[in-house]
């Protein structure tokens, strides 16, 4: 088990009266690609969030590299206290997060969106930002839209921009939260397209995706959740066809 670059062991996050993570029990190997499916509402995203702290959890333990996200010991008790903002912003640098909308600066170009992180957070020269960036937009096929403002940019691109931008911090884990889910069809692919390279460069990611066609090709393995609960989980070829369980069977007959 010395490869897990995360955990999560019995996970639980209510929002008022509704439990939507009722006791996550997970692991996410180092180089694996693990796609996350399920139906809307089955706690797939809230589940994303509380990896990086996003969402306070209720009960549980998320780590990252033997290190407790979001909480720490106090004393020796075992009692878990909040970590400061300060802290938690030191281990979101190591967790990258690519969201349904993309959230880019409107008054910032291409590649200044890219370079935020590096310069704020790293204090990295202006100059090094810029070339790293410039870089990283090129891997993403977008080295001659470097200078546009979002605005001027497809949806796809934006995203593809975004992507760019959580790479730029180098971090050891890539979190999608349905990243093509606000894409228009016809600009869907060019993002699976990218996060296809990453995969095959042996990048740590964790997909929450409706893409089915995606998880069944580039999965290491594939989680089905549904209210609030891992149903099962295996490789793709299992999973998707030979499922074990009769609430996976349901649903994949709705998506397949």
């Amino acid at each position: 088990m010395n490869d897990v670059i995360l955990g999560a062991r019995g996970v639980r996050k209510r929002f008022g009266e509704t439990e939507v993570l009722k006791g996550i029990d997970l692991d996410v190997r180092s180089g694996e690609v693990l796609c996350v499916i399920g139906p809307s509402g089955s706690g797939k995203s809230t589940l994303l969030r509380c990896f990086n702290h996003l969402e306070r959890i209720d009960a549980g333990r998320v780590w990252m590299n033997g290190e407790l996200i979001g909480y720490e010991q106090h004393g020796t008790s075992g009692h878990l206290r909040e970590r400061s903002p300060r802290d938690v912003r030191r281990q979101r640098e190591r967790i990258g997060m690519v969201f349904q909308r993309f959230h880019l600066f409107p008054h910032r170009t291409a590649v200044q969106n890219v370079m935020e992180g590096p310069v704020a957070v790293r204090g990295r020269s202006r100059a090094q930002a810029r070339k790293q960036a410039l870089e990283l937009l090129s891997e993403v096929g977008l080295a001659d839209r470097a200078d546009h403002y979002p605005a001027q940019l497809s949806g796809g691109q934006q995203q593809r921009v975004a992507i760019a931008r959580a790479l730029a911090m180098e971090p050891a884990l890539m979190l999608f939260d349905e990243p093509t889910s606000a894409l228009d069809p016809e600009l869907v692919g060019e993002v699976l397209g990218v996060m296809r390279d990453l995969a095959r460069r042996g990048t740590t990611m964790v997909v929450v995706t409706h893409e089915m066609g995606f998880a069944r090709e580039v999965a290491d393995r594939v989680v089905f959740m549904d209210r609030g609960a891992v149903v099962e989980s295996g490789s793709p070829e299992l999973l998707f066809t030979a499922p074990r369980h009769a609430r996976t069977r349901a649903f994949l007959s709705t998506v397949l």
